[in-house]
């Protein structure tokens, strides 16, 4: 505690002391004078003694009180301290492992590292035992994960590391990637769209190392449905897709000018169609894997 608080309460013992004394000998002469002017003036004096003790151990107490706060709050602090170098060096053993880190109610809750039998380990938040907030997760194989959890499951936004190069940003659900992300793989190649229990499935551009891209659905991880191919220096196709070729109805735009509108099987054009030369001609006939 402060000196402070000490030499103020000395004071006030002392003050008042002496004050007490004073007032005791003005009721003295009130009560052995009978007369009115000397009993008026120890009176008055009396009372603005009495004032004057009331008013002053009023301020002095006012700072002992403000002292006792800031210590107060002090002592809080110093007791987290110690309470969370505590927490922090708890030790779990589990089957499955060992956990190092903050413990309340013994169970992980707060930051930690779990140590996996297999060689895998997780640094991040925990709450309840659960994996819970943000954390990483290095895999034993070299593959990494790095971003939210919840109930012990990548939930949120999360980035992906794989061993072979490869790398996933984007939105996590029940420990699968789900919803918008960015696939970037090792050869340059890259997807960005929408994912579902992992693989491209919805509406995503697939850009090629080389220049080329495809816009448009997809289902099962393959082009499905409608969309565009764009070729670097060719043309590019507009039309339908199913297991990630040309199919059923679609128009190829050559770069020279001509273009194909018709039916397309298996990638190739098969079936009724019309190309449209760039000479203003048009050939209308029956094709078959050209």
């Amino acid at each position: 505690m402060d000196d402070n608080i000490f030499n103020l309460n000395n004071k006030i013992c002392t003050n008042t002391s002496n004050l007490l004394l004073e007032i005791i000998s003005d009721l003295n002469q009130i009560i052995n004078s009978s007369q009115d002017n000397i009993i008026i003036k120890a009176l008055g004096n009396a009372i603005n003694k009495m004032n004057y003790i009331i008013n002053e151990n009023k301020k002095s107490l006012e700072i002992i009180r403000n002292d006792i706060s800031k210590l107060y709050i002090k002592l809080d602090k110093k007791i987290e301290e110690v309470k969370v170098n505590i927490i922090n060096n708890q030790e779990l053993n589990f089957p499955s492992g060992k956990y190092i880190g903050q413990v309340i109610n013994g169970v992980a809750d707060g930051k930690g590292t779990f140590y996996f039998v297999n060689g895998d380990k997780y640094e991040g938040e925990y709450k309840l035992g659960q994996k819970e907030g943000k954390g990483i997760y290095y895999f034993h194989n070299g593959e990494r994960y790095e971003g939210y959890f919840k109930m012990g499951k990548k939930e949120g936004k999360g980035i992906f590391y794989y061993k072979n190069g490869n790398r996933y940003e984007g939105d996590w659900r029940n420990d699968k990637k789900e919803g918008k992300g960015i696939t970037y793989y090792q050869n340059g190649d890259r997807y960005e769209g929408d994912i579902i229990n992992g693989t491209p499935e919805g509406k995503g551009i697939y850009y090629y190392k080389n220049g080329n891209r495809y816009e448009g659905d997809y289902k099962n991880g393959l082009p499905e449905g409608k969309g565009t191919f764009y070729f670097v220096n060719i043309g590019k196709y507009e039309g339908n897709f199913k297991l990630g070729k040309y199919e059923g109805k679609g128009i190829y735009y050559y770069n020279n000018g001509n273009r194909y509108e018709g039916d397309w099987r298996n990638g190739l054009k098969e079936g009724n169609g019309i190309i449209y030369l760039n000479n203003g001609d048009r050939m209308m006939g029956d094709y078959s894997n050209d």
